[in-house]
C-alpha cells in the first residue's frame, strides 16, 4: 500500500500491482476499497497488465471528511479530480481504465478534460440516479434549497451511516446475485470495518447531481469505450447510460441477463464476460 497527498492534502491510499508495461486504472465506485478488488486485480496481472487503484477521499483507507467517518461526503465532484492527479505518478506505459459506478462518473470527467487514456471499459456508470429510493426525499436538492444546502454534513433523510452489505440480507440485495461474493463482502464488512462507509451526506448528493447535469450536456470524449450493466440494476439510473451510450461514437454497451450491480463482484462466468471484453478493447 501507498500513501499519496492530493494537492489539498488529503492523505490518499493507493496500490499498485506490477504485471506488465501498460496500466489498469480501476476507478472505484463510492463506499468501495482497494481490498475489494484485488481479485480483479490479480486477474488482470495474470493477464499482462500492472493495476492501479486508490481509495477515494472520504472513503476506506483514505482520509474522512466528516467528524462522523462513516458518512460519505464530498464538498465537491471536482475534488475527486484531485486524487485522480495524485495518483499519476504510479501510472505506465499506456493506461486503460476499469470504472464502476461513481467511478464512472469521476472518470467522465477526466476523459472529457483530456486525460491520456487509451481506452475505457465502464461497469454500471453512475451518469444518472434513479429518481426512486435514494433520490424521492430529497428532489429538491435539485432546485438547491437552501435550508437543505446548510446541512451538507448530515446523512441524506431515510438512509444511515450503518454499511449497506453489513446489515443487507443476500435476498433482494442490490449489489450481486452471488452468494459467495455477497458472503466474501459481508466478511470484509466484519473483518474491516475501518475500511466501511455508510450512505452519503446532502453534500455529497448535492454535487453528484450537479455534475451530472453538468457532464449530461457536453460531448463524448474521443476514447474507445465500453460499458456493461446488468438487467436488475437498481442503484444507478440505466436511461442515463443508455443515452450517454448512444452518443458515444463506436462505443458498445452490453446488458447482463441477472446481473445487479456491481459487474465485477457478480457470477465468474459475468465478471469473466467484463473483463473479456474490456481486455479486447484495450488490446485493439
Amino acid at each position: 500500500m501507498r500513501v499519496l497527498v492530493a494537492e489539498d492534502g488529503t492523505r490518499l491510499r493507493a496500490r499498485r500491482w506490477d504485471g506488465g508495461a501498460d496500466t489498469v486504472l480501476l476507478l472505484q465506485g463510492r463506499t468501495e476499497y482497494i481490498e475489494k478488488y484485488e481479485p480483479v486485480a490479480e486477474v488482470l496481472v495474470a493477464r499482462g497488465w500492472s493495476v492501479v487503484t486508490l481509495d477515494w477521499r472520504g472513503q476506506g483507507g483514505s482520509d474522512r471528511l466528516l467528524p462522523d467517518p462513516m458518512i460519505g461526503h464530498v464538498q465537491d465532484f471536482s475534488d475527486y479530480q484531485m486524487d485522480l492527479r495524485a495518483i499519476l505518478p504510479l501510472l505506465a506505459g499506456r493506461v486503460f481504465v476499469i470504472a464502476h459506478s461513481m467511478g464512472g462518473l469521476i472518470a467522465l470527467r477526466w476523459l472529457m478534460d483530456g486525460a491520456d487514456v487509451a481506452a475505457v471499459a465502464f461497469s454500471a456508470p453512475m451518469w444518472g440516479l434513479p429518481m426512486e429510493g435514494l433520490m424521492r426525499p430529497v428532489a429538491h436538492l435539485v432546485a438547491g434549497r437552501p435550508s437543505l444546502l446548510n446541512r451538507a454534513d448530515r446523512s441524506v433523510p431515510g438512509l444511515t451511516s450503518i454499511p449497506y452489505v453489513a446489515e443487507a440480507a443476500f435476498a433482494g440485495n442490490t449489489l450481486t446475485s452471488d452468494p459467495e461474493s455477497f458472503a466474501r463482502l459481508k466478511a470484509e464488512a466484519a473483518a474491516m470495518p475501518d475500511r466501511m462507509l455508510g450512505g452519503p451526506s446532502l453534500g455529497w448528493l448535492n454535487a453528484a447531481l450537479r455534475e451530472m447535469r453538468t457532464l449530461a450536456a457536453r460531448s463524448c470524449p474521443p476514447v474507445p469505450a465500453m460499458a456493461m450493466v446488468g438487467s436488475r440494476e437498481r442503484v444507478v439510473d440505466v436511461a442515463a447510460i443508455r443515452a450517454r451510450m448512444a452518443r458515444w461514437e463506436g462505443a458498445v454497451l452490453t446488458a447482463i441477463e441477472g446481473a445487479e450491480h456491481e459487474i465485477l463482484m457478480e457470477r465468474s462466468e459475468i465478471r469473466a464476460a467484463f473483463l473479456d471484453a474490456a481486455e479486447a478493447l484495450f488490446r485493439r
